[in-house]
């Protein structure tokens, strides 16, 4: 039984080497949903919303919270969703089709990266910096589901972390945003 909990310890929550993530959020390049690349250093001097998002989720309906929260603060604030299918395959889908699901359903405009893992061996590097106070210094984390929220201050530090039962447009977001 030991054995086996550790076997999953190792390969579920076993971060990549620490040599693969960069020091910075802002050393962050990513790929888009489109094709297009996400760099995060352009969002110096901007806060970043991060969320690991999926379609077929009872929280999908955040989208439409989030695109309001992005429309309402984006001359101060930056949303970038990270589509996952790590929780009960709840975002089965293509790049293509999230991204034609996004802009139908809930008309996304906030960037939106390539589908990747939050969690796990393939564990994305932007996640391992989000959820390792080693790289983030400010907490550890694990992502729990989908919708969790990452709040990044305009000098790219972590300062908040808000689980996936939190809506964007909750107080307790605000009030971190206008902080």
């Amino acid at each position: 039984m030991f054995s086996m909990m550790l076997f999953f310890k190792f390969f579920f929550f076993s971060p990549a080497p620490k040599g693969e993530v960069p020091a910075s959020i802002y050393d962050f390049k990513v790929s888009g949903l489109t094709g297009n690349t996400i760099d995060f250093s352009q969002f110096k001097g901007k806060k970043i919303l991060i969320v690991n998002t999926a379609s077929k989720c009872g929280y999908t309906p955040q989208y439409k919270d989030l695109e309001a929260l992005y429309e309402r603060y984006k001359d101060k604030l930056v949303i970038v969703g990270f589509p996952a299918n790590n929780f009960l395959w709840q975002e089965p889908g293509s790049n293509d089709e999230i991204s034609s699901f996004c802009e139908k359903n809930y008309g996304v405009s906030f960037p939106m990266a390539a589908k990747i893992s939050v969690k796990g061996r393939d564990m994305a590097p932007v996640y391992q910096w989000l959820t390792n106070k080693d790289y983030n210094h400010y907490k550890s984390s694990s992502v729990k589901w989908n919708f969790q929220k990452y709040l990044i201050n305009e000098k790219g530090e972590l300062i908040a972390i808000f689980p996936p039962a939190t809506k964007p447009l909750d107080q307790e977001v605000i009030a971190a945003i206008e902080k």
